[in-house]
């Protein structure tokens, strides 16, 4: 055989092999997402973001909650009868945010209920939809984050502050316009969060929870954790979780690495524990 055809042969396989793989994942991420659904008799929605590889280059591309997300969820949401409770499963570093509150304001309008399961972060725009759940789930361990707005690379309050502590006059035009663009962005995602959370709270909290999440009293990736949002007045179910989402997380696997950065014996020791003592 000519070692041309081989050659061929080799790059054909390096193509078509992935695909198949792909195929078989979504089909076990079908097939679970199914289970849990007929477990908890609702529709489950799953929003998870991890790290990618692009086809047979290998290729790391990261994802963000953008529009097409957001077309999706509410596709799915319409798809729901509004007697069915809902399910998500939100693992997101955040996104736009014109995005997240589609999200969140399409899972408010929801009549059943709604319930959002965090087994790792939910940050920034996840929190947004976070706040909108009848009832938030989170892994012990998990954590959500603040939502102050951000105006490109820079904290919206960050860029308040140098107005206030700068002569007028030694601040450059561009910076003006970004004070007057940070001003209004924490007026609406303040008036967002608090009209979101009065369906779930008093008025008076809501505004009170809304403006300490954008307030910018934290770094944007500052984690609030469990024990901080039941001081907040917005407690969270932090236990285990069903099992299938567990699962579920480890069909989306992060692009293989040359050199693994984690290792373990994927067993749960709890169980050998309980042979060892029989």
């Amino acid at each position: 055989m000519d070692l041309s055809w081989l050659i061929w042969g080799f790059f054909l396989i390096s193509m078509i092999l992935p695909v198949i793989q792909r195929k078989q994942l979504d089909a076990m991420r079908v097939k679970l997402i199914r289970s849990l659904e007929k477990k908890r008799g609702s529709r489950v929605i799953t929003l998870i973001h991890r790290q990618e590889a692009l086809n047979f280059l290998g290729l790391p591309i990261s994802r963000y909650i953008d529009i097409e997300d957001s077309e999706q969820v509410l596709r799915a949401i319409r798809m729901t009868p509004e007697d069915m409770p809902i399910d998500i499963i939100l693992h997101t570093p955040g996104g736009l945010v014109l995005a997240a509150e589609q999200i969140a304001r399409a899972l408010l309008r929801h009549k059943a209920k709604v319930t959002v399961f965090v087994p790792h972060y939910a940050m920034s725009g996840g929190t947004l939809i976070a706040l909108s759940a009848d009832e938030l789930v989170m892994d012990p361990n998990a954590v959500l984050g603040p939502v102050d707005p951000q105006i490109g690379k820079y904290a919206a309050v960050s860029i308040l502050r140098v107005m206030k502590e700068k002569d007028r006059n030694q601040i450059d035009d561009e910076t003006i316009i970004l004070a007057d663009m940070a001003e209004k962005a924490i007026k609406q995602v303040t008036s967002t969060v608090t009209d979101m959370l009065s369906q779930r709270m008093d008025r008076e909290k809501a505004q009170a929870l809304a403006e300490k999440l954008t307030s910018g009293q934290w770094t944007h990736d500052y984690p609030l954790t469990c024990e901080e949002l039941k001081e907040f007045g917005f407690p969270p179910i932090c236990t285990d979780m069903p099992v299938e989402i567990y699962q579920l997380m480890e069909l989306y696997p992060q692009p293989a690495q040359t050199r693994p950065s984690v290792q373990y014996v994927p067993v749960p020791y709890r169980d050998e524990k309980e042979r060892m003592r029989k």
